[in-house]
């Protein structure tokens, strides 16, 4: 990434209400497959849509298709709750990181830069998904959660000196930009 390139995306960042961001390289990425043992116990989207595990493909896949990137812009946004234990609640913050994550890819966009786009959905654009019988209907609009890549979102906010927990009424959504 040229400087150039850097100094435009940090100026379309402060459009948006990022709390952090940092730029890393796909080499820094880790993808170790316990993440996506977590998809596949304790998520229920699991094995639902184009934007889970399986349906994303293997984490070696998924790794392969990162590593084709040169760049990864990591982000977060924060969202106030009664307790982030509380799921539900939780939950209904997400809407709004995800219009951040939409943007941010739009405009990259604009700017000519391709980008593949990773956040916290297990998609909802559809009332139903095609999944598994027909190919994805928007896979343009779609943004598969980071962790149905198999990446680890902790390591990669500590290699891009980034906070991950701030207190029990803070939730911190991540997304990733690789491009």
């Amino acid at each position: 990434m040229t400087q150039e390139q850097q100094e435009k995306i940090e100026q379309l960042l402060a459009a948006y209400p990022v709390c952090q961001y940092a730029f890393l390289k796909p080499e820094d990425l880790e993808f170790p497959e316990r993440v996506r043992i977590i998809c596949e116990t304790e998520c229920p989207r699991y094995n639902t849509t184009w934007a889970c595990p399986p349906g994303v493909g293997t984490v070696e896949a998924c790794r392969e298709k990162c590593l084709q990137y040169s760049d990864v812009l990591l982000v977060t946004t924060l969202a106030e709750v009664e307790d982030t234990a509380l799921l539900e609640e939780t939950l209904k913050t997400r809407e709004a990181h995800e219009e951040v994550m939409r943007g941010l890819r739009a405009d990259l966009k604009k700017e000519g830069i391709d980008a593949l786009a990773l956040s916290t959905e297990s998609c909802d654009i559809c009332e139903t998904c095609a999944y598994p019988d027909a190919p994805c209907r928007f896979p343009e609009k779609m943004i598969p959660c980071v962790e149905s890549y198999g990446i680890l979102v902790t390591s990669a906010a500590e290699k891009g000196g980034i906070d991950f927990f701030y207190d029990s009424q803070t939730v911190t959504w991540f997304g990733m930009l690789l491009f």
